[in-house]
């Protein structure tokens, strides 16, 4: 049954709401860093956080432009209890990045890598949390349809299930086009460093901006341009099939009604409106977070209740 939750004030202190300091964050974690080829020609970096005899599992799958450290302040406190995992998407980060003619790097093909990665990490799916923000949670999905026993729980938010154009941002929607996708993707390129300053923080007053650790805001700049695509090259090979994706998933959204499926949603997100994440929450009867001053990354912004609302997926 689809059920619409607002955080209450109080409970946004508690869990939160105002800015956590990723520096410190990633300070009170360990991670390891290493790379992982799940097929020929795809190598992922990841990071995982363990601890003995976990309780469950955890993949946190980013969205653009992001890379696995922007999970520091998510994966630290759930890392007590849980084995955490994050890859770089390929196209992000230090993962590789074939060419588009070998590989497509549409919401498929990346749930595809997603199976892969699941298999190569041996992850016991019967206790395992996904949550999958912006580009992550399509292929998450479709893979949930393909194969239902993917994982026990699924979070996503913040992201584009159906072809709605009139609920994103005009760049995005211009990304959905042939006719202007093209002119985008050289424009995003050469304004990388306009990206990486101001797009975590747009649309939001100066009192909700947050900060993201140096070693995050470095991995970003490293990871643009770290072979012979960049990220903004990434996505616009994503959006080259998005919509063909996106028209399957709606065919097909009754299915994950059975999914155990939460929807996360920062009420502030300028680049796809809340209306996206009420219309699938009510499709696929899921229950519906909204979190009101937070914007399009909830993980970067109040990271503690995204951890939070991670921990009770298990419950």
């Amino acid at each position: 049954m689809f059920r619409r939750s607002f955080l209450p004030v109080w409970l946004s202190l508690a869990l939160g709401a105002s800015s956590v300091s990723a520096p410190a964050a990633a300070e009170s974690s360990a991670k390891e860093i290493s790379t992982v080829e799940i097929s020929d020609g795809v190598t992922l970096r990841r990071a995982i956080w363990r601890t003995p005899d976990p309780q469950g599992y955890v993949l946190l799958l980013h969205g653009f432009p992001e890379t696995v450290h922007a999970w520091d302040a998510v994966a630290a406190p759930l890392a007590e209890t849980h084995e955490v995992h994050a890859f770089d998407w390929p196209g992000y980060g230090l993962s590789s990045r074939p060419p588009a003619e070998r590989f497509g790097y549409a919401p498929r093909d990346y749930a595809r890598v997603l199976k892969a990665y699941l298999a190569t990490a041996g992850i016991d799916r019967s206790r395992l949390t996904i949550y999958a923000t912006d580009i992550g949670a399509l292929p998450a999905l479709l893979l949930a349809l393909d194969e239902p026993g993917s994982a026990r729980r699924i979070i996503v938010g913040d992201f584009a299930p159906f072809d709605r154009p009139g609920y994103m941002y005009p760049s995005l929607q211009s990304l959905k086009s042939p006719a202007t996708a093209e002119p985008v993707r050289a424009h995003m390129n050469r304004t990388r460093d306009e990206i990486l300053a101001g797009t975590f923080y747009r649309g939001l007053p100066d009192s909700q901006r947050f900060e993201i650790s140096d070693e995050f805001a470095k991995d970003l700049r490293l990871g643009w341009d770290a072979g012979d695509m960049s990220s903004a090259d990434a996505f616009y090979h994503y959006y080259a099939s998005f919509t063909r994706d996106q028209a399957y998933l709606e065919k097909n959204a009754g299915k994950l009604r059975t999914a155990g499926l939460k929807v996360i949603w920062g009420r502030k997100d300028l680049y796809i409106d809340e209306r996206m994440g009420v219309e699938f929450a009510e499709r696929v009867e899921a229950e519906l977070i909204l979190m009101p001053d937070v914007g399009h990354y909830p993980h970067l912004q109040a990271p503690a209740r995204v951890s939070a609302e991670i921990r009770a997926a298990f419950r």
